[in-house]
């Protein structure tokens, strides 16, 4: 990737949205950006499975967990489908597991922390919709930009990617 999230607010900070410094790094990837996909769910990740289930075209999907701590949104087996699939990262209000594995794997991986319990299936939650945290607005088809700084979000492209 070509950008640094530092650069990017230096240069375009008045119409970037910034996400608070709440999220560590887990994926193989620490510097990745795309367009935005969501998903909004709390411990319940079905939505989370078919959305990578399809091909996401160099997308980000934004797992809105309602910051749950209890149980993880994503786990080795759904990530190595994201970077089968063509996801570049995966940003989670809340927490994954087999974080060691998604270490090793060409994807960017943000979240709160890491818990082992995995969640319910009861295919419930919202895709495709605005979600709110991190005091950032994530809507879909906007831009993530990510680094080991940290997330910003811009309605539109602000490099060009290799």
């Amino acid at each position: 990737m070509k950008f640094r999230t530092a650069d990017l607010c230096d240069d375009h900070d008045a119409i970037l949205q910034v996400a608070e410094g709440v999220f560590g790094d887990f994926g193989g990837l620490s510097c990745f950006c795309g367009t935005i996909a969501t998903v909004k769910s709390y411990e319940d990740n079905s939505l989370v499975r078919s959305a990578l289930d399809e091909s996401g075209e160099g997308r980000v999907l934004v797992i809105d967990g309602g910051a749950s701590m209890k149980r993880s949104m994503l786990g080795d087996q759904l990530a190595e489908k994201a970077v089968s699939n063509g996801w570049q990262g995966v940003v989670i209000n809340g927490c994954l597991r087999d974080s060691a594995a998604i270490a090793e794997m060409a994807l960017g991986v943000k979240a709160l922390g890491t818990v082992p319990r995995k969640t319910v299936k009861q295919d419930q939650g919202l895709r495709e919709v605005t979600v709110h945290f991190a005091d950032v607005d994530f809507i879909p088809g906007h831009w993530l930009y990510a680094d080991e700084d940290g997330m910003v979000v811009c309605a539109e492209k602000l490099v060009d990617i290799a």
